[in-house]
C-alpha cells in the first residue's frame, strides 16, 4: 500500500510570493542602463515550477528595451533564486510589462471624458 502526499494547500501561491521578494531584490542589483525603476507586480508559476512569468511596472524607462534586458539577465537572476529559495526546482524565468497601470489611466482619462461631455450636455 503506497501512500501519496498530501500536496501542501496554497504552495504554489506562497512559491509564486517568495519569488516576487527575491527578484525584486535581485533586479536591484542589475547595473544594466536599459533597467529603469521598476516594480515587480506579480508571478505566475506553471503547476510543476519549471517557469514563472514575472510581471513588472516600469516608472521611468523604455519598455521593450529595459523587458529586453530582463529576459537576458534572466540567468543571472535564476542563478541568485538558486541561492536563495528552498526548493527542488528553480523555474526558468520570462520577464512580461504588465500594462495594467498603463490600462487604468486609460480608462480614467474615458471616464473623465465622458463625465465632462455629460455636464456640457446638461
Amino acid at each position: 500500500m503506497s501512500r501519496h502526499k498530501k500536496a501542501i494547500p496554497n504552495r504554489s501561491f506562497r512559491v509564486a510570493d517568495q519569488i516576487q521578494r527575491d527578484v525584486a531584490g535581485l533586479v536591484r542589483e542589475l547595473k544594466d542602463p536599459r533597467i529603469g525603476m521598476i516594480t515587480i507586480t506579480g508571478v505566475d508559476v506553471t503547476p510543476d515550477y519549471a517557469h514563472a512569468t514575472i510581471r513588472f511596472s516600469l516608472l521611468v524607462g523604455d519598455k521593450e528595451a529595459c523587458q529586453t534586458a530582463l529576459n537576458e539577465a534572466a540567468g543571472f537572476v535564476r542563478n541568485g533564486l538558486f541561492k536563495r529559495l528552498q526548493i527542488h526546482t528553480v523555474p526558468t524565468l520570462h520577464f512580461e510589462f504588465d500594462r495594467t497601470t498603463e490600462r487604468a489611466l486609460e480608462l480614467s482619462d474615458l471616464i473623465n471624458r465622458a463625465n465632462a461631455s455629460r455636464a456640457l450636455d446638461d
